[in-house]
């Protein structure tokens, strides 16, 4: 009897110091499951030594796959693009820099067996900053109460997903798309496997502010419309307030016409305070319109440059 095949895919960049082990990690726990494997990488265009070292664990272990894109598409775009590509039975996202420990991966088979299409890994705990996982625990904790759909609080976006789950990613057709969202509007029943998230111990980060608020902004323009209706709602009573305030104004200056001065100071501060609403709302509306603009262009996920070890 042919064995179930389960892929299993890591974004690479700039990964060089931890390819190695976290090759030698994945196939120590695969050894221990009754299932075949392949471990397809697909590498964002990285600057250090990292290709050439996946060429040469390739050429020694046909198992493992290559994808090389053709420029750096982003954190969002290209794990994804690659999830699309396998043809196993269930593939696993698992990140390259190991804070995502590769032994969650019996785990998440074993959730697999007992029926669930859907794995995630949570992190109630975590060894990073505790400024960035409370920052990360309330942006989560806001959006899955914001979202038409209820969330996965503090999951990582490594996890295993059936051949099901995939085929219906593939009719998504989302040039870019919030994962972790997709999977839950997708309604089948999520496990989940909580660790506790160690250290990066070689390497760099590869986030920074602007990648992290573009992956928060992508979970709320693309899973919630709430807000949407509080600018509405939130003019609609900025102006119902404003306008007691003219004429409370009015009335006092009717009442005490030679002694009530309003002076330049209320003006100066309605006129900032105004503006800045005014700004903070037309940046939120460009954030869903630059949404829309993502999904009319319908641009390829990723280019990719090379393929290594693909049949």
């Amino acid at each position: 009897m042919t064995r179930k095949l389960i892929s299993i895919v890591t974004p690479c960049y700039n990964e060089e110091a931890n390819i190695d082990e976290l090759c030698q990690r994945i196939n120590d726990v695969m050894s221990k499951l009754d299932y075949d494997y392949e471990h397809v990488f697909i590498d964002n265009c990285s600057t250090d030594g990292s290709i050439p070292k996946l060429r040469a664990i390739a050429a020694q272990d046909k198992r493992v796959k290559i994808i090389l894109n053709a420029r750096n598409f982003g954190h969002i775009r290209s794990p994804y693009h690659a999830l699309l590509q396998v043809k196993g039975d269930a593939c696993v996202l698992i990140a390259s820099d190991l804070q995502d420990p590769p032994e969650m991966i019996e785990e998440f088979v074993k959730k697999w067996e007992a029926g669930f299409k859907t794995v995630l890994a949570v992190k109630p705990e975590s060894e990073e900053s505790p400024v960035m996982f409370f920052l990360r625990k309330t942006y989560y904790r806001f959006v899955s109460r914001i979202s038409e759909v209820p969330l996965v609080q503090n999951a990582t976006g490594a996890g295993l997903f059936d051949r099901a789950v995939l085929d219906i990613l593939k009719k998504v057709d989302d040039p870019y798309p919030y994962f972790r969202g997709l999977l839950c509007e997708i309604g089948f029943p999520i496990a989940t496997v909580p660790f506790k998230q160690p250290r990066r111990q070689r390497g760099i980060t590869k986030n920074n502010f602007y990648t992290l608020y573009d992956i928060a902004m992508l979970g709320i323009t693309n899973h919630s419309k709430v807000p949407l209706r509080l600018m509405v709602m939130g003019g609609g009573l900025l102006a119902l307030v404003s306008l007691l305030m003219a004429f409370c104004f009015f009335v006092a200056k009717i009442i005490f016409w030679d002694s009530f001065q309003m002076g330049i100071a209320p003006l100066l501060i309605s006129l900032f305070f105004f503006s800045s609403v005014q700004i903070l709302f037309l940046g939120m509306l460009g954030e869903y319109i630059g949404s829309v603009h993502t999904q009319v262009r319908n641009m390829p996920l990723v280019v990719e440059a090379e393929r290594v070890n693909f049949d």
